[in-house]
């Protein structure tokens, strides 16, 4: 930790909703329990205030590392790095906006409720800083809890099947990352990320195989990537307006956060080896969350499966393995979350006037409801990636990666895959079109929305903050770009000098017709990769032990 920070920032950014939470439980009087936790949203992100000294260099920085149970190898170990360090801001300026939606949505037990969006907020910074394994689980785990809490007490009519539902996906794919910890324990002897990332020897290939199969499960659980979607629509359509956004802003971006900080890393030639079955899965992710959401009519359901599509660009620019796709895949998590989470309070707010969420009932509110259809129309073109806002930069960067790669991926040329995604960004702007057009100019069948107020004031602070975030990373991106770039060129160059350690053979028993994608990759899936590298200056010496994502000197300057 930087010597000039007063006290351990990551630990208190972590515990202190928990210390709220607690308080909470002595705060009587249903509007006293929703200022407390909006002051305690506000301090929470005043605490966060060092993370602006976040130097631009690769490594981890405010590291904290204390014994924990030291007769098991286990440690309280915390750091950001620029993969980390947005999402960690997204997750605490995602509990103020939180508060604010569920002010009027939320009429009972209250305080239980903001209890749940509390303790989410603990786990969420505790998973994003979290460099032991057993304590990033810890806090994996924790968030299920209060989810499902969110979903089965103040969802809608199906919202028991919707959290059971929820719990029974999430769990499973806990249990294959519980599994795939306890060998990474057992083989590399430590619970140590860090220590795990930098091995001067990787992994063996059989080992690899079976590690990254149990963590891209349970991680392609939480994004959720084809086919593992299904319980997703179902907990967005049931659970509560701020259930929605905190899904839709943090929960989802920690499976895509997982590929990039484990499986790479520690996995690089199981998730080469993987990589053609992950991007297959990616494009029919954005084609098929596109192709359904246009025949929505429930505009909840419609902007959840239009989740899966944009993570399927998340997931594509992350198997990619190069540094403009990795680019794409982080600003598209944090771009969703915004745009997606704006997006899901528009429908609380338009939902407690119309009590419906169906497009027939909110046709023509351009009329009545002026400045909800600008924020509307706003975070609709930022959500198909109009030139201007962030959505367009997250979606072009992954589209350029995949139109750049000069080598070829399971014997297609490459820029095969940008085209294949082309059609999921045309769906994109059909299914935002369409809802769009309809609430702000439709006939309405009835003298719906004439008695409807605008947005109040409290509507108002809480859509401005997404809606600057769109215009300012649509329009100003290089701030955050010199931001993540160092952590991203590092994970990029390890990858490449740890993934051919071994030859890329299927396990005894999979091998020939039982896995017939997946075998020769070593010499199908990327020929010319060297040729490549040495091209963008990420040439591979076969001798040379991986670079170091260790925490290197704080002699840059400063994020301010």
């Amino acid at each position: 930790m930087p010597e000039n920070i007063p006290y351990p920032v990551l630990s208190v950014l972590t515990f202190w909703p928990v210390a709220a939470a607690v308080i909470l439980a002595f705060v009587k009087g249903e509007e006293n329990v929703r200022r407390f936790t909006f002051g305690a949203s506000l301090a929470e992100a005043a605490l966060a205030w060092p993370l602006l000294n976040f130097q631009k260099v690769a490594g981890f920085q405010f590291e904290e590392m204390r014994p924990w149970v030291e007769a098991w190898g286990l440690n309280y170990h915390l750091a950001v790095d620029g993969l980390s360090i947005m999402m960690i801001w997204l997750s605490i300026l995602t509990l103020p906006v939180c508060v604010l939606c569920s002010w009027t949505y939320i009429g009972r037990r209250v305080k239980e409720f903001h209890v749940c969006l509390l303790m989410m907020t603990t786990a969420c910074v505790g998973v994003f800083s979290a460099l032991d394994l057993a304590l990033f689980y810890v806090f994996w785990e924790a968030l299920l809890i209060p989810m499902y809490l969110m979903i089965a007490v103040w969802g809608g009519s199906d919202r028991r099947y919707a959290a059971i539902k929820f719990f029974i996906y999430t769990l499973a794919g806990s249990t294959l990352l519980l599994a795939a910890i306890a060998a990474l324990r057992v083989e590399g002897g430590t619970f140590s990320i860090p220590a795990l990332m930098n091995r001067e020897v990787p992994f063996a290939f059989n080992f690899q195989f079976w590690v990254f199969l149990a963590m891209a499960i349970a991680f392609a659980v939480k994004v959720p990537m084809f086919p593992f979607h299904t319980w997703l629509p179902a907990a967005h359509v049931q659970a509560p307006s701020a259930g929605s956004v905190i899904l839709a802003a943090v929960l989802l971006k920690m499976g895509a956060y997982g590929f990039m900080r484990f499986c790479l890393p520690i996995t690089p030639a199981a998730s080469e080896f993987f990589a053609p079955l992950m991007i297959a899965l990616s494009i029919i992710a954005i084609i098929y969350g596109g192709a359904i959401a246009l025949g929505q009519r429930d505009i909840k359901k419609l902007v959840a499966y239009s989740s899966v599509a944009h993570m399927g660009f998340v997931t594509l620019g992350i198997f990619l393995f190069s540094q403009r796709g990795l680019e794409g895949a982080l600003l598209q998590m944090l771009n969703h979350g915004v745009i997606t989470g704006g997006l899901f309070m528009l429908i609380g707010a338009v939902y407690e006037r119309s009590h419906s969420r169906e497009i027939a009932d909110n046709l023509g509110l351009g009329k009545y409801l002026p400045a909800f259809m600008f924020f509307w129309g706003l975070f609709g073109l930022a959500s198909f990636g109009f030139p201007g806002t962030n959505g367009f930069v997250g979606e072009f960067l992954v589209i350029a990666a995949a139109f750049g790669e000069i080598t070829t991926i399971c014997g297609f040329n490459a820029p095969l895959i940008g085209l294949l995604i082309v059609p999921g960004a045309m769906l994109a702007a059909a299914y935002m079109l369409r809802v769009t057009i309809k609430m702000a100019w439709g006939r309405p069948s009835s003298a719906q929305g004439r008695g409807w107020p605008d947005l109040k004031a409290r509507e108002w602070a809480y859509m401005a903050l997404p809606a600057v975030f769109i215009f300012y990373l649509g329009l100003a991106p290089s701030g955050l770009l010199s931001v993540v770039d160092p952590s991203i060129k590092a994970t990029v160059e390890a990858f490449e000098q740890r993934k051919d350690r071994f030859p890329l053979t299927p396990p005894p028993g999979l091998a020939g017709p039982a896995a017939p994608g997946l075998s020769g990759a070593a010499g199908v899936i990327y020929p010319g990769r060297l040729e490549a590298n040495r091209e963008v200056g990420l040439h591979r010496p076969s001798e040379k032990t991986a670079p170091s994502l260790m925490p290197l000197d704080d002699q840059q300057e400063p994020l301010s």
